[in-house]
């Protein structure tokens, strides 16, 4: 679609590779910095879609930025600086190979594995009698795999650590970080009228550190309720409304999609494609209580190229 960037193959110096993930373009920067672009492209059950979303990337990458600024308290994280409004510059890290996703209520994901009858999530026992979109009566932490290609999977604590993908050591000192971001996280959407419902975390190391890696508090990978109205809807038996990608999970499978083999993606027209822009405009502006401006989009791919190399080359080469 006009105004998009759907995919990246840019020649700054010094790039020793390219990682084209669903929606983040990963440039490696001289084997000690990750420059991630993050594209308009948009996923949904693990599958690309084939229209690109206007701004969508802007909105991801500065949603994120900010988020990983207010967060640096805690832990370090992998942002050095943001050259382009759909990109940033950091610190390179091994990435752990699994996601730390946590949940403060029982919906999506989670509620369609207990409406199936499952009452263990990940190895979390889930409690009986709940009804869908309600409150945990604690936040919990169900880890998937981290995927380079097809579906995450759930795996447990137990497993994580029987398989050796993280020390018991290290996956302590993760769950103690989710939670602590899930908190803050949860203060920052309540000041704004929001609830974060679930969301996840992605952890690296560099030089034996722990750094918060990736995006973080995005509508890509949480989820929002507002907080009016929530308890009337509950009440009522009704969904909340909400700011999150589930609602382009939502129009996928009403239209006969829910990423199973032989699925036909269902037409994506101009009114569709601005309708979901539209409302990760509205995501940004709920949760960073700021206007979005819309960046000059005239010609997109010259102007990231421009601002990302004049950066490095006065960050790298000066």
């Amino acid at each position: 679609m006009k105004g998009t960037v759907s995919s990246t193959n840019f020649n700054f110096k010094d790039v020793k590779s390219v990682y084209h993930g669903k929606v983040r373009d990963v440039y490696d920067i001289a084997d000690n910095y990750l420059l991630m672009l993050t594209t308009d492209r948009i996923s949904a059950f693990d599958v690309v879609l084939p229209v690109g979303i206007p701004y969508k990337g802007q909105v991801l990458n500065q949603i994120a930025s900010m988020f990983l600024d207010m967060t640096e308290d805690i832990l370090p994280n992998w942002k050095i600086a943001t050259p382009d409004p759909m990109a940033t510059f950091g610190v390179k890290c091994d990435p752990f190979k699994v996601e730390m996703v946590i949940r403060g209520y029982l919906t999506g994901h989670a509620w369609r594995e207990y409406k199936s009858g499952k009452r263990t999530l990940c190895g979390v026992a889930l409690p009986e009698g709940m009804k869908e979109n309600e409150k945990f009566p604690e936040p919990i932490i169900t880890p998937t795999t981290k995927a380079v290609e097809g579906h995450d999977e759930d795996i447990s604590r137990e497993e994580i650590i029987q398989l050796g993908l993280v020390s018991e050591k290290d996956y302590v000192q993760l769950e103690d970080y989710t939670r602590k971001l899930y908190q803050r996280g949860c203060e920052i959407a309540s000041q704004r009228g929001l609830i974060l419902v679930d969301t996840k975390y992605e952890f690296g190391k560099n030089e034996g550190q722990i750094f918060l890696i990736d995006e973080i508090h995005t509508p890509d990978s949480s989820r929002y309720f507002y907080e009016k109205g929530y308890e009337e809807c509950m009440k009522n038996g009704q969904q909340p409304k909400q700011l999150s990608k589930e609602f382009v999970r939502q129009w996928l499978m009403d239209n006969g999609f829910s990423g199973q083999e032989g699925q036909k993606i269902p037409e994506m027209t101009p009114e569709v494609v601005n309708g979901i822009s539209e409302r990760y405009i509205e995501l940004y502006e709920s949760v960073t209580d700021k206007k979005f401006v819309k960046e000059d989009i005239t010609d997109l791919e010259k102007r990231i190229e421009t601002n990302v190399q004049s950066f490095l080359d006065v960050y790298l080469y000066r």
